[in-house]
């Protein structure tokens, strides 16, 4: 929510007294701090004094962005420091908490200044048309917690509410609730009047302007406003600092219409089921502050020390920025027996459910809580298990425009077959093992075994089940315990084997060799053969081999282990050059070279420690420990090709990173770390070095981009993308230093650092241009 600020309407003013300080007269000054309000503010009028302040920067976290401004006062002995603090708490152990859609601005006010602050939000939060009229209110509530205390809260909506669509990605249905604690002064009036009031005056009338208009028609604006005497404090800890709390929600019932087992299902939030009325929820958020605080507090300070011992001090920066974005694109609904994530596929197609955008954003959820993932398979899973999608492959997408998750019976959706099986098989079997190895899977304590844990056979597999913890409610319960570990994960697999099975015939047939289509690079079009792709779908058949192993069949764990097995050997021969330096983009592109992103699955499912001294005691596939064949290559993708495309991505790294493939120099960040997870330490070093300076080089006003150039301005090639919950890829690293009980990154110990010391590097042009010319001499044709 707090995200949103940027580029919908919020003005922020700050108004300060310095005649008490200075003794001079009419020495009042308004400071503008965020958006634009001085926009309404002529510089010819002379009512009022326009100036502003010194920007401090910025510090954020996973949950939190802070935003610091420096005034000083009319004879400079005095200061006032105003941060802005932006909460959207993530909290793993807190699946409630997470599914509300609300944040917290904090307003603090450090110095000896008297000053008042100014808040206010336009209709552009409740649509992305400015030509619609809307309603708004003013509500007040008493808090019966807190004495002497209530609630003002602006409701703000759409007179005619268009359920299920949006505008330029805006929901065109639902309430903003905009609150503040009830001695705020308040006032809806027209942008301009209310922000020249409040320059001159430094307060609000207390009034509701009742004529309902279109949201730029006389621009309405809801304001709340704050006085602050330098002789009063309002933190105890921090006797010099004052401060001011909103709670900003954007409230949906119902959310998503999904095309369910049953048939089209109107879904509500989650939030739902424990909260009354928008009215209780607001109330639980503003109560809570300190709980929800506390929580994400937990998270961000835990994903600070996992991400510098996994990268470095960038790598902190990197992942803290990507998690509120991934968030950002989820609906939480359903009920505690059988909850649902809906992911949206932001600035691109629009879509609901997107595989191939779960894909690059699962490391994270993995990280953070894999039951999320659970919530955000089962509608697809759900789905297909009912009939209602015709193709034998996996789906791309469970509906074209979000929130409608009504389905594609005709089978018609965007063509990417090998991707998207490939795509949820990985997922399956990774969560699947995230579920029998679960104290090491997340930062979650709700992966922690549960020794005293009973399961219902009635149950679903995927309750949420809360409790009280510390004192603190709404704490998620473990959902299994040792005992119940594997047999949750087999209840999970056998009850969609069939599609299962079904996904993996298809890349059985298909897959060595794949036809003309897309891959998730859609962007870069169609293409026939493509290496890297192809990988993508012979690692899925083999996680339908530990699928098959968890499911307790064991004629289908060695048919598919031996046919991945023939296609890998088979793989190798065709995707990689021929003087053995790199990947191709495809088998029959001569002279070409590719990021193999798709490596990384092969690591996080534990098959590079087969035949390794390191799978001794990890927790592989299977439950037993792997026989180790004499002279039998170790890992299931040889340790050879790791190595040689580890050393490749050294010598085409650009100044901002490492591109995609040899067609373009642009690059995509989700699949950047995906390839760095399993490159050489330096190597990984010098690659997160160059990203980390595209992040602190380059400028924009947009949410961050998943696809950038990787030379020049760093500037984004088209299509533009931006806010897209891919950066959950982001979280490669981290997601594989858990892995396989920890052994997962020891077991890419075998990687060597020589590339990065060689005096000359490889002629990348030269090697290149010579594998077209020896194809030309050897096949007569190109």
């Amino acid at each position: 929510m707090a995200q949103r600020c940027t580029r919908k309407a919020m003005g922020i003013m700050a108004y300060v007294l310095d005649w008490r300080a200075s003794r001079l007269p009419h020495e009042e000054k308004v400071y503008p701090l965020l958006g634009r309000p001085q926009d309404a503010l002529s510089p010819h009028d002379s009512s009022y004094n326009v100036s502003y302040p010194t920007y401090l920067g910025s510090k954020y976290d996973a949950s939190t962005t802070n935003l610091t401004y420096n005034i000083l006062s009319h004879n400079s002995s005095r200061s006032l420091e105003i941060t802005l603090s932006f909460l959207s708490p993530i909290t793993p152990t807190s699946t409630l908490r997470q599914s509300i859609p609300a944040a917290y601005l904090n307003v603090f006010v450090t110095g000896d200044v008297d000053v008042d602050i100014y808040v206010d939000v336009n209709g552009q939060w409740v649509s992305g048309d400015r030509a619609n009229k809307i309603v708004w209110d003013i509500e007040h509530t008493h808090l019966q917690q807190e004495e002497d205390q209530g609630l003002k809260t602006w409701m703000v909506r759409r007179e005619t509410e268009q359920a299920f669509t949006e505008t330029r990605e805006q929901p065109e249905w639902g309430t903003l609730l905009f609150s503040g604690p009830s001695d705020l002064r308040h006032e809806a009036g027209t942008s301009s009047e209310l922000r020249q009031r409040f320059s001159r005056t430094g307060t609000l009338q207390d009034h509701a302007d009742g004529r309902f208009r279109s949201i730029m028609d006389d621009e309405p604006v809801f304001a709340f406003s704050k006085s602050f005497n330098a002789n009063t404090t309002s933190l105890k800890s921090h006797p010099h600092v004052k401060n001011v709390m909103f709670t900003i929600a954007h409230i949906q019932n119902p959310v998503i219409q999904y095309a369910s087992a049953r048939g089209l299902t109107l879904l509500r939030p989650l939030w739902a089921s424990y909260m009354s009325s928008p009215q209780d929820l607001v109330t639980f958020h503003w109560l809570d502050y300190g709980h929800a605080e506390e929580l994400a507090s937990n998270y961000s300070a835990q994903l600070a020390v996992d991400a510098y011992r996994s990268g470095a001090e960038d790598y902190v920066d990197i992942v803290a920025v990507s998690a509120r974005q991934v968030m950002g694109a989820t609906h939480f609904t359903g009920t505690p027996e059988d909850p649902l994530l809906f992911m949206k596929e932001i600035s691109s197609d629009g879509n609901t459910q997107t595989i191939d955008v779960i894909f690059p954003a699962f490391p994270f959820f993995l990280y953070t809580n894999p039951r999320w993932l659970a919530y955000l398979l089962e509608p697809l899973i759900e789905h297909m298990m009912s009939g209602q999608y015709p193709n034998k492959y996996a789906m791309h997408d469970i509906g074209a425009h979000y929130p409608n998750a009504t389905g594609h019976p005709d089978g018609n959706d965007e063509y990417m077959p090998v991707e998207e099986c490939g795509n949820i098989l990985i997922m399956g079997l990774a969560l699947a093992n995230s579920i029998k190895y679960g104290t090491n899977s997340s930062v979650s304590s709700t992966w922690q075994q549960a020794p005293n844990y009973l399961e219902r056979n009635d149950e679903k597999i995927w309750p949420l089940n809360v409790g009280t913890d510390a004192g603190v409610q709404y704490i998620d319960e473990p959902w299994t315990s040792d005992s119940q570990s594997e047999k949750k994960a087999q209840r999970w697999v056998q009850r969609s084997y069939r599609l299962w099975k079904q996904w993996t015939q298809y890349l059985v047939d298909y897959s060595l060799e794949p036809e003309n289509q897309l891959s998730t690079d859609d962007f870069a079009g169609w293409l026939a053969l493509q290496t890297n792709l192809a990988l993508k779908g012979i690692i899925g058949i083999k996680a339908m081999a530990g699928l098959a192993e968890i499911a307790g069949y064991e004629a289908d764990v060695k048919r598919y282990d031996n046919t991945s097995r023939v296609y890998i050997e088979k793989w190798e021969e065709l995707g990689i050059s021929r003087d053995k330096t790199h990947a191709k983009v495809a088998y029959n592109w001569f002279g070409s070279w590719a990021t193999t992103y798709n490596l990384y699955a092969d690591s996080l499912l534990c098959f590079h420690l087969e035949n390794t001294d390191s799978a001794d005691t990890s927790p592989l596939v299977t439950g037993q420990k792997p026989i180790k064949s004499p002279g039998k290559s170790s890992g299931f993708v040889p340790q050879h090709i790791y190595q040689m495309q580890s050393d490749w991505y050294y010598t085409v790294r650009q100044k901002y990173g490492l591109p995609l493939d040899s067609r373009h120099i642009y690059t995509k960040t989700d699949w950047e770390f995906f390839a760095m997870s399993v490159a050489a330490p330096r190597v990984r070093a010098d690659i997160l070095e160059r990203v980390a300076r595209w992040v602190n080089e380059t400028n924009t006003d947009r949410p961050l981009t998943d696809l950038h150039d990787t030379e020049g301005s760093g500037g984004f090639p088209g299509p533009n993308f931006f806010a897209r919950p891919v950066v959950g890829g982001h979280y490669a690293f981290l997601t594989l230093r858990k892995a396989c009980g920890g052994k997962a990154m020891e077991g890419l110990n075998f990687l060597r650092d020589d590339v990065v010391d060689r005096e000359v590097q490889m002629d990348v042009q030269g090697l290149l241009e010579l594998e077209v010319l020896e194809e030309f001499m050897y096949n007569g044709e190109l």
